[in-house]
Protein backbone atom coordinates (compact mmCIF):
# COMPACT_ATOMS: atom_id res chain seq x y z
CA UNK A 1 0.00 0.00 0.00
CA UNK A 2 1.45 3.74 -0.80
CA UNK A 3 -0.17 6.45 1.08
CA UNK A 4 1.46 8.95 -1.12
CA UNK A 5 -0.03 7.62 -4.37
CA UNK A 6 -3.41 6.80 -2.28
CA UNK A 7 -3.54 3.98 -3.92
CA UNK A 8 -3.37 0.02 -3.18
CA UNK A 9 -3.32 -3.68 -4.88
CA UNK A 10 -5.12 -6.73 -3.65
CA UNK A 11 -4.65 -9.38 -5.68
CA UNK A 12 -3.19 -7.49 -8.71
CA UNK A 13 -6.09 -5.43 -8.88
CA UNK A 14 -5.25 -1.91 -8.04
CA UNK A 15 -8.09 0.67 -6.29
CA UNK A 16 -7.44 4.43 -6.08
CA UNK A 17 -8.81 4.37 -2.15
CA UNK A 18 -9.08 7.90 -2.07
CA UNK A 19 -11.80 7.02 -4.48
CA UNK A 20 -12.69 3.23 -3.71
CA UNK A 21 -15.96 2.46 -1.97
CA UNK A 22 -15.12 0.27 1.32
CA UNK A 23 -16.78 -2.97 2.06
CA UNK A 24 -17.98 -3.92 5.33
CA UNK A 25 -14.32 -6.51 5.28
CA UNK A 26 -12.41 -2.79 5.43
CA UNK A 27 -11.53 -3.25 1.93
CA UNK A 28 -12.66 -1.70 -0.88
CA UNK A 29 -15.52 -2.86 -2.63
CA UNK A 30 -14.60 -5.38 -5.88
CA UNK A 31 -17.45 -6.79 -8.68
CA UNK A 32 -15.80 -10.13 -9.16
CA UNK A 33 -15.75 -11.47 -13.51
CA UNK A 34 -18.08 -13.95 -14.38
CA UNK A 35 -16.99 -17.02 -14.15
CA UNK A 36 -15.96 -19.13 -17.29
CA UNK A 37 -18.50 -22.02 -18.68
CA UNK A 38 -16.51 -25.26 -17.94
CA UNK A 39 -15.58 -27.32 -21.01
CA UNK A 40 -16.33 -30.53 -19.05
CA UNK A 41 -17.00 -31.53 -15.32
CA UNK A 42 -14.91 -32.80 -12.76
CA UNK A 43 -13.10 -33.81 -10.74
CA UNK A 44 -14.91 -32.46 -7.60
CA UNK A 45 -13.19 -30.19 -5.43
CA UNK A 46 -14.21 -30.98 -2.40
CA UNK A 47 -15.51 -28.42 0.51
CA UNK A 48 -16.38 -28.89 4.10
CA UNK A 49 -18.88 -26.12 5.84
CA UNK A 50 -17.56 -26.36 9.45
CA UNK A 51 -18.27 -24.64 12.41
CA UNK A 52 -18.83 -26.54 15.82
CA UNK A 53 -21.42 -23.70 16.94
CA UNK A 54 -25.03 -24.38 16.05
CA UNK A 55 -27.40 -21.53 14.05
CA UNK A 56 -24.59 -19.94 12.21
CA UNK A 57 -26.26 -20.18 8.70
CA UNK A 58 -24.45 -23.10 7.58
CA UNK A 59 -27.21 -25.02 6.14
CA UNK A 60 -28.26 -22.20 4.55
CA UNK A 61 -24.96 -20.70 3.03
CA UNK A 62 -24.36 -24.53 1.73
CA UNK A 63 -27.82 -24.33 -0.16
CA UNK A 64 -27.46 -20.81 -1.50
CA UNK A 65 -23.99 -21.28 -2.28
CA UNK A 66 -24.63 -24.88 -4.28
CA UNK A 67 -27.68 -22.88 -6.21
CA UNK A 68 -25.43 -19.73 -7.25
CA UNK A 69 -22.38 -22.10 -8.59
CA UNK A 70 -25.19 -24.47 -10.42
CA UNK A 71 -26.45 -20.65 -11.76
CA UNK A 72 -22.86 -20.98 -13.29
CA UNK A 73 -22.77 -24.33 -15.20
CA UNK A 74 -21.15 -25.81 -11.99
CA UNK A 75 -22.46 -29.61 -11.77
CA UNK A 76 -22.54 -29.73 -7.13
CA UNK A 77 -23.17 -32.46 -5.17
CA UNK A 78 -24.49 -31.62 -1.70
CA UNK A 79 -23.97 -34.47 0.95
CA UNK A 80 -26.19 -33.75 4.24
CA UNK A 81 -23.65 -35.10 7.08
CA UNK A 82 -25.95 -33.68 10.02
CA UNK A 83 -28.35 -36.55 11.55
CA UNK A 84 -30.69 -33.50 12.09
CA UNK A 85 -31.20 -33.65 8.26
CA UNK A 86 -31.79 -29.96 7.62
CA UNK A 87 -30.06 -29.92 4.53
CA UNK A 88 -32.41 -32.28 3.06
CA UNK A 89 -35.44 -30.93 4.50
CA UNK A 90 -34.49 -27.39 2.93
CA UNK A 91 -34.43 -29.21 -0.80
CA UNK A 92 -37.62 -30.85 0.04
CA UNK A 93 -36.43 -34.12 1.08
CA UNK A 94 -37.92 -35.40 4.01
CA UNK A 95 -35.23 -37.12 5.82
CA UNK A 96 -37.61 -39.86 7.70
CA UNK A 97 -38.98 -41.00 4.50
CA UNK A 98 -35.83 -42.45 3.19
CA UNK A 99 -34.83 -45.97 2.53
CA UNK A 100 -30.91 -44.84 1.70
CA UNK A 101 -29.05 -42.25 3.00
CA UNK A 102 -25.34 -41.13 3.61
CA UNK A 103 -25.57 -43.43 6.66
CA UNK A 104 -26.01 -46.84 4.23
CA UNK A 105 -23.10 -45.17 2.05
CA UNK A 106 -20.95 -45.14 5.31
CA UNK A 107 -22.00 -48.41 6.43
CA UNK A 108 -22.68 -50.61 4.20
CA UNK A 109 -19.87 -51.27 1.40
CA UNK A 110 -22.56 -53.29 -0.97
CA UNK A 111 -24.92 -49.85 -1.34
CA UNK A 112 -23.77 -47.78 -4.41
CA UNK A 113 -23.66 -44.14 -3.66
CA UNK A 114 -25.10 -43.57 -6.96
CA UNK A 115 -28.11 -45.31 -5.35
CA UNK A 116 -28.80 -42.80 -2.40
CA UNK A 117 -28.27 -39.83 -4.14
CA UNK A 118 -31.28 -37.28 -5.20
CA UNK A 119 -31.85 -34.96 -7.71
CA UNK A 120 -33.64 -31.71 -6.39
CA UNK A 121 -35.49 -29.30 -8.05
CA UNK A 122 -32.22 -26.99 -8.47
CA UNK A 123 -30.61 -27.68 -12.14
CA UNK A 124 -27.14 -29.31 -11.11
CA UNK A 125 -27.74 -29.93 -7.67
CA UNK A 126 -27.61 -33.11 -6.44
CA UNK A 127 -28.16 -34.22 -2.60
CA UNK A 128 -26.95 -37.18 -0.55
CA UNK A 129 -29.42 -36.82 2.43
CA UNK A 130 -29.43 -37.68 5.90
CA UNK A 131 -31.41 -38.77 9.02
CA UNK A 132 -31.31 -39.81 12.18
CA UNK A 133 -29.96 -42.89 11.47
CA UNK A 134 -26.12 -40.80 10.92
CA UNK A 135 -26.05 -40.46 14.58
CA UNK A 136 -25.42 -44.31 14.98
CA UNK A 137 -22.31 -44.09 12.81
CA UNK A 138 -20.11 -41.68 15.05
CA UNK A 139 -20.01 -44.93 17.45
CA UNK A 140 -19.94 -47.24 15.13
CA UNK A 141 -17.40 -46.09 13.35
CA UNK A 142 -14.79 -46.15 16.06
CA UNK A 143 -14.01 -49.85 15.47
CA UNK A 144 -13.73 -49.42 11.80
CA UNK A 145 -10.22 -49.64 10.34
CA UNK A 146 -9.17 -46.60 8.86
CA UNK A 147 -12.41 -44.34 10.41
CA UNK A 148 -11.55 -41.15 9.52
CA UNK A 149 -11.73 -42.23 5.56
CA UNK A 150 -14.63 -44.01 4.98
CA UNK A 151 -16.59 -40.40 3.58
CA UNK A 152 -13.11 -39.91 1.64
CA UNK A 153 -13.71 -43.71 -0.02
CA UNK A 154 -17.25 -43.08 -0.93
CA UNK A 155 -17.28 -39.78 -2.66
CA UNK A 156 -14.00 -41.20 -5.04
CA UNK A 157 -16.74 -43.34 -6.85
CA UNK A 158 -18.57 -40.09 -7.71
CA UNK A 159 -15.58 -37.20 -7.99
CA UNK A 160 -15.71 -37.44 -11.42
CA UNK A 161 -20.01 -36.76 -12.04
CA UNK A 162 -19.28 -33.41 -10.11
CA UNK A 163 -17.36 -29.95 -10.22
CA UNK A 164 -17.79 -28.89 -6.40
CA UNK A 165 -19.10 -31.25 -3.93
CA UNK A 166 -20.22 -29.21 -0.35
CA UNK A 167 -20.16 -31.01 2.70
CA UNK A 168 -22.70 -29.35 5.33
CA UNK A 169 -21.60 -30.94 8.56
CA UNK A 170 -23.37 -30.98 11.93
CA UNK A 171 -22.33 -28.82 14.80
CA UNK A 172 -19.78 -30.69 16.49
CA UNK A 173 -15.96 -31.20 16.24
CA UNK A 174 -16.56 -35.44 16.63
CA UNK A 175 -15.97 -38.57 14.07
CA UNK A 176 -18.10 -37.63 11.49
CA UNK A 177 -16.97 -33.96 11.47
CA UNK A 178 -12.86 -35.32 11.05
CA UNK A 179 -13.93 -37.82 8.02
CA UNK A 180 -15.40 -34.53 6.29
CA UNK A 181 -12.30 -32.53 6.93
CA UNK A 182 -10.30 -35.87 5.43
CA UNK A 183 -12.61 -36.00 2.52
CA UNK A 184 -12.13 -32.33 1.77
CA UNK A 185 -9.54 -30.37 0.16
CA UNK A 186 -11.31 -26.94 1.49
CA UNK A 187 -13.22 -26.00 4.34
CA UNK A 188 -15.19 -22.97 4.38
CA UNK A 189 -16.17 -21.58 7.97
CA UNK A 190 -19.92 -19.71 8.17
CA UNK A 191 -19.21 -16.87 11.16
CA UNK A 192 -22.50 -15.49 12.39
CA UNK A 193 -21.48 -11.60 13.45
CA UNK A 194 -21.21 -12.34 17.24
CA UNK A 195 -18.50 -12.54 19.62
CA UNK A 196 -19.55 -15.55 21.10
CA UNK A 197 -19.24 -17.43 17.85
CA UNK A 198 -16.25 -15.77 17.38
CA UNK A 199 -14.67 -17.01 20.45
CA UNK A 200 -15.28 -20.92 19.14
CA UNK A 201 -13.61 -20.49 16.01
CA UNK A 202 -9.81 -21.04 18.14
CA UNK A 203 -10.85 -24.62 18.90
CA UNK A 204 -12.08 -25.40 15.00
CA UNK A 205 -8.86 -24.13 13.26
CA UNK A 206 -6.80 -26.12 15.88
CA UNK A 207 -9.33 -29.08 14.75
CA UNK A 208 -8.39 -28.42 10.89
CA UNK A 209 -4.67 -27.90 11.88
CA UNK A 210 -4.69 -31.79 13.45
CA UNK A 211 -6.15 -32.98 10.88
CA UNK A 212 -4.13 -31.20 8.13
CA UNK A 213 -0.70 -32.68 9.91
CA UNK A 214 -2.03 -36.10 10.62
CA UNK A 215 -4.53 -37.10 7.77
CA UNK A 216 -5.11 -34.46 5.20
CA UNK A 217 -2.27 -32.95 4.21
CA UNK A 218 -3.58 -31.44 1.10
CA UNK A 219 -6.29 -29.51 3.40
CA UNK A 220 -6.75 -25.73 3.72
CA UNK A 221 -9.21 -22.62 4.76
CA UNK A 222 -11.17 -21.46 2.00
CA UNK A 223 -12.24 -18.64 3.76
CA UNK A 224 -14.25 -17.36 6.61
CA UNK A 225 -17.85 -16.30 5.70
CA UNK A 226 -19.52 -13.28 7.74
CA UNK A 227 -23.43 -13.95 8.06
CA UNK A 228 -25.79 -12.44 9.76
CA UNK A 229 -24.08 -8.98 9.58
CA UNK A 230 -26.71 -6.06 10.58
CA UNK A 231 -24.60 -2.73 9.33
CA UNK A 232 -26.80 -0.53 11.93
CA UNK A 233 -25.09 -2.28 14.98
CA UNK A 234 -21.68 -1.87 16.38
CA UNK A 235 -21.37 -5.40 17.43
CA UNK A 236 -21.82 -6.31 13.71
CA UNK A 237 -19.06 -4.01 12.26
CA UNK A 238 -16.60 -5.07 15.38
CA UNK A 239 -17.02 -8.53 14.80
CA UNK A 240 -16.07 -7.70 11.27
CA UNK A 241 -12.73 -6.49 12.28
CA UNK A 242 -12.24 -9.15 14.41
CA UNK A 243 -12.32 -11.39 11.98
CA UNK A 244 -10.54 -9.29 9.40
CA UNK A 245 -7.72 -9.14 12.22
CA UNK A 246 -7.47 -12.84 12.97
CA UNK A 247 -7.89 -14.18 9.43
CA UNK A 248 -6.83 -11.25 7.30
CA UNK A 249 -7.58 -12.25 3.57
CA UNK A 250 -9.64 -15.82 4.51
CA UNK A 251 -12.30 -13.87 5.43
CA UNK A 252 -14.60 -13.27 2.55
CA UNK A 253 -15.30 -9.75 1.16
CA UNK A 254 -18.85 -10.99 0.76
CA UNK A 255 -20.85 -10.89 3.08
CA UNK A 256 -24.25 -12.13 4.11
CA UNK A 257 -26.85 -9.74 5.56
CA UNK A 258 -29.21 -10.74 8.08
CA UNK A 259 -32.70 -11.16 6.36
CA UNK A 260 -36.33 -12.83 6.52
CA UNK A 261 -35.87 -13.57 3.10
CA UNK A 262 -33.70 -16.74 3.78
CA UNK A 263 -36.09 -18.06 6.60
CA UNK A 264 -39.27 -17.64 3.99
CA UNK A 265 -36.97 -19.80 1.49
CA UNK A 266 -36.46 -22.50 3.75
CA UNK A 267 -39.69 -22.21 4.60
CA UNK A 268 -40.69 -23.05 0.76
CA UNK A 269 -37.75 -25.67 0.54
CA UNK A 270 -35.91 -23.46 -2.34
CA UNK A 271 -32.30 -21.53 -2.47
CA UNK A 272 -33.14 -17.52 -1.94
CA UNK A 273 -31.56 -17.93 -5.47
CA UNK A 274 -34.93 -19.54 -7.32
CA UNK A 275 -37.44 -18.12 -4.50
CA UNK A 276 -36.83 -14.79 -4.55
CA UNK A 277 -34.05 -14.03 -7.26
CA UNK A 278 -33.71 -10.38 -7.23
CA UNK A 279 -33.52 -10.26 -3.72
CA UNK A 280 -29.89 -8.96 -2.44
CA UNK A 281 -29.39 -12.05 -0.23
CA UNK A 282 -29.76 -14.01 -3.41
CA UNK A 283 -26.88 -11.49 -5.12
CA UNK A 284 -24.72 -12.37 -1.66
CA UNK A 285 -24.43 -15.67 -2.81
CA UNK A 286 -23.78 -14.91 -6.59
CA UNK A 287 -21.25 -12.93 -5.74
CA UNK A 288 -20.09 -15.79 -3.04
CA UNK A 289 -19.64 -17.94 -5.76
CA UNK A 290 -18.19 -16.02 -7.85
CA UNK A 291 -15.48 -15.30 -5.35
CA UNK A 292 -14.61 -18.58 -4.39
CA UNK A 293 -14.13 -19.47 -7.87
CA UNK A 294 -11.50 -16.42 -8.34
CA UNK A 295 -10.06 -18.02 -5.84
CA UNK A 296 -9.25 -21.03 -7.36
CA UNK A 297 -11.15 -22.35 -3.89
CA UNK A 298 -14.13 -23.81 -6.94
CA UNK A 299 -13.64 -24.88 -11.22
Amino acid sequence: MSSERGSATLEGTEFDLDNAVMGPTGRPLREFPEPAPLSSHGPARVIAMVNQKGGVGKTTSTINLAAALAEYGRRVLLVDFDPQGALSAGLGVNPHELDLTVYNVLMDRKVDIREAIHQTGVENVHLLPANIDLSAAEVQLVNEVAREQVLDRALKKVEDDYDVVLIDCQPSLGLLTVNALTAAHGVIIPLICEFFALRAVALLVETIDKVQDRLNPRLQVDGVLATMYDARTLHSREVITRLVEAFGEKVFETVIKRSIKFADATVAAEPITSYAGTHVGADAYRSLAKELISRGGAP
